[in-house]
Formats: structure tokens, C-alpha cells, sequence
């Protein structure tokens, strides 16, 4: 018989809209549920939702600090835009994420936010920050992976030169805590970035709740991944669900039908403000009742 995995779960806390204490809240009870075994921050420079003048955190800066907050969570970003940092940078804030964890970091990385998202693209013009064309944008990708891989793995300076990236004596000391490296998590739905996943990840996410058409880009990641010679099943199916808290049973059926359709990597997206015990609730609420 083949071997079914086994599924995890975890949340989603967007950090936007939302005060520091209560992100500290919701992710120090996490830690204490056994049945929520990892927890994700989002990377946006400005609130996509709600007010678009309120606060939006930074995610590495604020995925270090909880993760010095906590002892057992896996813990990242879902996911890093590649827009925003140079790849050579982002190896280091991603390691040192690592170390200050004690090696609970999962490396979620994607291309980037939608041009069809105008409070996702207004974001790269307020910080000065150019936004290029999808087919510049996914080739940047393919590139950022290699060289991250390289400066995690690497024990010496090398020297690389790329079509969107170029870098001389690139070094990475001290490396991560997890050998060889981190898991990485390649995020997103188009044609162009699961052939990037197919390569590079060790996880792959898609956002949203339409189990058909995750499970269609989930065999195409399959075909993509037969035609470079690499095992489907080294790649674990992540996708993300929103939660109502008034009504979760709608939740619980796409946990379910995700599962059945391969997703063994579950993140619970919630929505601010958070419930007091919000975490036990999705234990007892949510997954208990789906598995």
C-alpha cells in the first residue's frame, strides 16, 4: 500500500491591522497546542486589507522576534516576495531567523505580490522599490533559490553571475541550524512558478480555498517535477484556508477534501482581532474534528 503522510497544521497570522501584543498572544498560546505545529507571518510592506493607511508589520523583523518568543512552533513567512530583498540579504536574515529560533524555520519564499493587487503593488512604489514584468520576476526566482541554497550550504566565498542577480566573494558564515538547510517553501499557483517549485522546494503553498483547482495545480506540479527527473512525492502539498470563527464548519470541509486531494500541510488563516484562546479553539474546533 503507498504511504499516506502525515498531515500538520498550523496558522496564519496576518501582521497587518493588528497590535504587537495580540500577534504575541495568539502565537505564545500556539506553542502551547500540540495539535498546531507551525505558524506563519505574511510579507507586505502595507495593508492589503482593511484600512490601507493602518499598520503593517515588517515579516522577518517580526518573525525573529516571535520566534525568540517561542520554543516548539515551526515558524515563517508565507511568503517572502523576492521583490523586496536581495537574495544574498535574505540568506542572512533567514539564518539568523534560524539560529534565533534554535532551527524552526521553514524558508517560505514567492514571486512576489499580484500586479492585479493594487494595494499589493502600491507597496513597491512607497518604498521605492521597482516592480518588474511576472517573466523578470519568476527568472529573478529561479536565481534567488540557487543563490540562497548556495550561501547556506557553501564553505567557501564563490561568485555568481546571473541574468538578474550577480554577486562576488558571496559567503554565508555563520550557517543555518538546520542541515543542510532550512525547508523551503515555494509559494504560489502559475505555470511559471511551480516549474521554479518543481527545482527548489521542499514545500509548496497555494493560497485559497478551490480544493479542484489546487488539486489541478497540484498534478501539474507532478508533471513538471516527472520531466526534470525529481520524485513528486519529495515535495509536500501546503495550502492555506481562511477560518470563520462564527462558522467553522465550512473550514472543516475543505480540510477535509484538501487532505483527500494530497494537501498534508494545512495552514488556518485567522482573521483579526483574535478570539481569546483562539488557538485552543482551532485544536478543538477545527482540527480534532477533521482528522
Amino acid at each position: 500500500m503507498p504511504h499516506t503522510p502525515r498531515t500538520s497544521f498550523g496558522i496564519m497570522t496576518a501582521p497587518m491591522q493588528v497590535d504587537y501584543d495580540d500577534l504575541l498572544r495568539v502565537w505564545r498560546e500556539a506553542d502551547t497546542v500540540p495539535e498546531i505545529e507551525h505558524a506563519w507571518l505574511f510579507d507586505h510592506l502595507m495593508p492589503i486589507g482593511g484600512d490601507p493607511d493602518g499598520p503593517a508589520y515588517e515579516g522577518w523583523t517580526l518573525l525573529s522576534a516571535l520566534a525568540a518568543q517561542t520554543r516548539r512552533l515551526r515558524l515563517g513567512v508565507m511568503v517572502t516576495s523576492n521583490r523586496f530583498r536581495p537574495p544574498a540579504l535574505l540568506a542572512k536574515i533567514a539564518t539568523t531567523v534560524d539560529i534565533v529560533s534554535g532551527g524552526r524555520l521553514d524558508f517560505g519564499i514567492g514571486v512576489g505580490s499580484r500586479p492585479d493587487h493594487p494595494l499589493a503593488r502600491r507597496e513597491y512604489a512607497a518604498h521605492g522599490l521597482p516592480f518588474h514584468d511576472t517573466a523578470h520576476a519568476v527568472a529573478s526566482l529561479a536565481e534567488a533559490c540557487t543563490v540562497i541554497r548556495r550561501l547556506w550550504t557553501e564553505e567557501r566565498p564563490f561568485d555568481f553571475h546571473g541574468t538578474h542577480h550577480r554577486l562576488t566573494g558571496a559567503f554565508g558564515n555563520p550557517k543555518p541550524v538546520q542541515r543542510p538547510h532550512p525547508p523551503i517553501l515555494i509559494g504560489g499557483r502559475s505555470a511559471a512558478t511551480l516549474c521554479v517549485a518543481a527545482e527548489h522546494a521542499d514545500l509548496w503553498n497555494i493560497p485559497g480555498g478551490d480544493i479542484a483547482d489546487a488539486a489541478a495545480r497540484s498534478a501539474l506540479l507532478d508533471r513538471y517535477c516527472a520531466e526534470i527527473g525529481r520524485d513528486p512525492a519529495t515535495i509536500t502539498r501546503s495550502i492555506h484556508l481562511s477560518v470563520s470563527y462564527d462558522k467553522p464548519e465550512p473550514t472543516g470541509e475543505a480540510i477535509r477534501e484538501a487532505i483527500d486531494a494530497g494537501f498534508h500541510h494545512i495552514v488556518l488563516g485567522l482573521s483579526a482581532p483574535y478570539p481569546a484562546g483562539v488557538a485552543r479553539w482551532v485544536a478543538d474546533e477545527l482540527i480534532d474534528k477533521a482528522v
